[in-house]
């Protein structure tokens, strides 16, 4: 049997990518040598490697939780939806081609065949691979060729334990119902339980919790409680991030730093790297709203643009809402606008996908035209880890993108910005992660409160972000050493410590 663990879960965000996380950083922190795994993610979100694969972001987080580098390894197979019915495919972090539903049942043999021998690579180079399943083990319609869940557990003989986020209610029946649902050797792996998210009197859980232990006879690990302000790079967009609040009226209260600085990012349906704004909600003194909402979008101090794994589109969808003419508005009044690789996009002058790389069918559209450029889609994908600097503030980001911009000659005026271009108040970039930048970060908001006429500054005392995502790590990893039975956790990985 290998040395590691499969956390499953009994839904989509019951916890999975938190725990994993929380898991990698205490066996670090035990001085084991540990990997994350996941074998196949569907997710917009995902980030560059040091040798330029492309791996899901949550498992980048996983890996720097373990004090690793990230690799493709670590998530052989990751899917990134752009349509209801068709994935684009990154296998062992390159582009792998696109997956149609109905090819799916045929495709995915490759790609378990795939993710299986990643897993035993790592295997052979790590103690311990902390694997992360996706949605549930009791999706038992898609059982039959699952690599990702007891497929996996099933093909290198992991134990299992299931998360279940006690915050949405009914974590009791799931947990039961999971272990129902599956075959007798699929149960066979299911080792114990783990509630998620609890807040309250643990004393009146308890008894639901032993019942659970003699319906199912497998032991609950521990129960987690609900950990505030920890968001680490969500896997489903911007909505299960904790800072996302809604799309709420009203002016936010000044800080101690000046007036808040109010931003609204555009909820688009095929949002990727959604992560961006992470850093934006982090920072002191700003608001960060994720709307849909036209009036929300021209009441802020800043809009942000973010990516989008399907650009035409979403800016078709923008201006159906009428939201287009809302940035129109903002831009002609002077007032800040943020485009991210796919909302850089949007503000060109025209996006041609005349070869029909990111669209269903080949076309050329009029962009936004606030920024003098022209944007073609190429079939190869740009991905690299530029470096940079804006003002004296060096910059590291990521890039990830089709789409290719070029400077149109009335661009006379537009200035240069990271590797993009600012013209006014409306600015935009392909490269991502530059917000977590902390000094970069800091001067642009400067700059953006002195367009919005906010008296927004930055906070002297303010935490770094990286800081931050690692202080976040270790209060992981602290909650799964004062509220989970480690060492049932220990015996079940197959170490000593």
């Amino acid at each position: 049997m290998a040395k590691g663990l499969l956390v499953a879960g009994t839904s989509s965000d019951a916890g999975k990518s938190l725990v994993t996380a929380g898991l990698c950083r205490w066996l670090a922190r035990q001085g084991v040598s540990v990997a994350p795994f996941k074998a196949q993610n569907m997710s917009n979100n995902s980030m560059v490697c040091g040798d330029g694969s492309e791996i899901g972001r949550a498992q980048w987080v996983q890996a720097v939780a373990c004090g690793v580098e990230p690799e493709a390894a670590m998530n052989p197979v990751l899917l990134k939806p752009g349509s209801d019915r068709r994935s684009h495919v990154v296998l062992m972090g390159r582009s792998w081609g696109n997956l149609e539903a109905g090819e799916w049942a045929t495709g995915r043999k490759v790609l378990a065949q795939s993710a299986f021998e990643a897993f035993r690579d790592l295997s052979s180079r790590f103690d311990v691979v902390i694997a992360e399943g996706a949605g549930s083990p009791a999706e038992i319609n898609l059982r039959e060729g699952d690599y990702v869940n007891m497929g996996l557990a099933r093909a290198v003989d992991l134990p299992v334990v299931v998360v279940g986020d006690i915050d949405r209610g009914g974590v009791l029946a799931a947990m039961y119902g999971t272990l129902a649902l599956l075959d007798e050797a699929d149960q066979a792996h299911i080792r114990g339980w783990i509630v998620n998210k609890f807040r309250g009197d643990l004393s009146v859980l308890e008894p639901g919790l032993r019942m659970l232990e003699e319906r199912t006879s497998r032991p609950v690990l521990g129960t987690l409680p609900f950990l505030y302000d920890v968001w680490l790079d969500g896997e489903d967009a911007l909505a299960i991030s904790g800072w996302s609040g809604g799309s709420s009226a009203g002016k936010p209260a000044e800080s101690a730093y000046g007036a808040t600085l109010s931003v609204a990012v555009v909820r688009f349906p095929r949002v990727s790297n959604a992560t961006d704004v992470d850093a934006l909600a982090a920072e002191p003194g700003v608001d960060v709203r994720v709307t849909a909402d036209p009036e929300v979008v021209a009441r802020a101090d800043l809009v942000v643009l973010p990516g989008s794994r399907a650009t035409l589109s979403d800016l078709e969808w923008m201006r159906s809402r009428g939201l287009d003419k809302v940035v129109l508005s903002r831009a002609a009044a002077g007032r800040p606008v943020l485009g991210i690789c796919g909302g850089y996009q949007m503000l060109a002058q025209s996006i041609d996908d005349s070869d029909g790389v990111e669209s269903d069918s080949a076309q050329t559209v009029a962009g936004l035209g606030l920024l003098p450029i022209r944007v073609r889609f190429e079939a190869d994908k740009h991905l690299g880890r530029p470096v940079g600097q804006w003002r004296g503030n060096a910059v590291t980001a990521y890039e990830i993108h089709h789409g290719v911009a070029a400077r149109t000659p009335d661009g006379v005026d537009a200035q240069p910005f990271l590797d993009g271009w600012q013209s006014g108040s409306v600015w935009g970039t392909t490269w991502h992660g530059a917000l977590e930048n902390d000094g970069f970060r800091q001067a642009f908001l400067t700059e953006v409160a002195s367009q919005a006429g906010v008296r927004w500054r930055a906070d002297p005392h303010s935490q770094g972000f990286a800081t931050r995502r690692e202080s976040m790590l270790d209060r992981l990893a602290d909650a799964i050493e004062q509220h989970l039975d480690t060492a049932a956790l220990v015996a079940l990985v197959g170490i000593d410590l």
